[in-house]
């Protein structure tokens, strides 16, 4: 899917410029206050790096669903069929997609399950470490204004 694969890539030049903004902090000439600019400019770094994975992600499995039912050889789901060997992929029944985690997940007659890819366990960890790193770099950041702020008001 070209749509996914362009949005990852814009998402991941956006995490690119804003690392870029990081390291601009470790020059001389740095605008001042720096740390809650820092903090906030890594949050969004860690922002676009998260969207950029999930995107990623998100579109695989997408193709996988839109894959489903299209054309001859199309059902069971490509993505249960593709890279397995007859025993894996005997009795199956149905897929389950799920976009929140990412997950394609092909179930067999007798219920039991596997996963259609496992590069989807990465994604996952990945994309949620990171929107979690943005979030507490963001929080970091309103702290460290809020702590500047209180500490110019009690030097006044």
């Amino acid at each position: 899917m070209l749509i996914g694969l362009g949005i990852s890539v814009i998402c991941a030049l956006g995490a690119l410029v804003a690392a870029a903004g990081v390291v601009a902090m470790a020059f001389p000439g740095r605008p001042e206050p720096w740390m809650p600019l820092l903090l906030r400019r890594a949050a969004t770094m860690f922002a676009w790096a998260a969207v950029s994975v999930y995107s990623l992600g998100f579109f695989a499995v997408l193709e996988s669903e839109w894959e489903f039912g299209e054309g001859a050889s199309s059902v069971p789901a490509r993505a249960c069929l593709e890279g397995f060997d007859r025993d894996t992929t005997e009795g199956l029944s149905h897929h389950r997609a799920s976009y929140l985690p990412l997950r394609f997940d092909c179930v067999r007659q007798d219920g039991s399950l596997y996963t259609a890819d496992p590069s989807y366990l990465w994604m996952n960890w990945a994309s949620m470490s990171c929107a979690l790193s943005a979030a507490g770099l963001a929080i970091g950041a309103g702290y460290a204004t809020e702590f500047r702020a209180r500490r110019s008001a009690a030097v006044s």
